[in-house]
């Protein structure tokens, strides 16, 4: 499923129409202004019960290999995000 499947799906169940549906997903998941984004940006978590979390994680610099060379170089530290799915999605699976 793509944005544009979501969009549909979206419009169809919450009974309303395309472009509503449309800034509804981008209201949440567009970057960087989305509502998800925006909390992660903030060091925030976002924990939609049932469904999972979403958290701003550090990860230490580290060694690595560029793969076309085989030279080791240094990645840099950084923010990335992850997400937990929650018992209800996992069950649902």
């Amino acid at each position: 499923m793509n944005k544009t499947d979501l969009i549909e799906s979206l419009s169809h169940r919450g009974g309303m129409s395309k472009a509503d549906a449309g800034r509804c997903v981008d209201a949440l998941f567009d970057t960087p202004g989305g509502i998800i984004a925006r909390a992660l940006q903030r060091g925030e978590k976002v924990q939609i019960t049932g469904f999972g979390t979403f958290e701003p994680r550090r990860r230490k610099a580290r060694s690595g290999r560029n793969p076309r060379t085989g030279e080791p170089i240094r990645i840099a530290a950084g923010t990335t995000a992850t997400f937990r799915a929650g018992k209800g999605l996992r069950d649902s699976l």
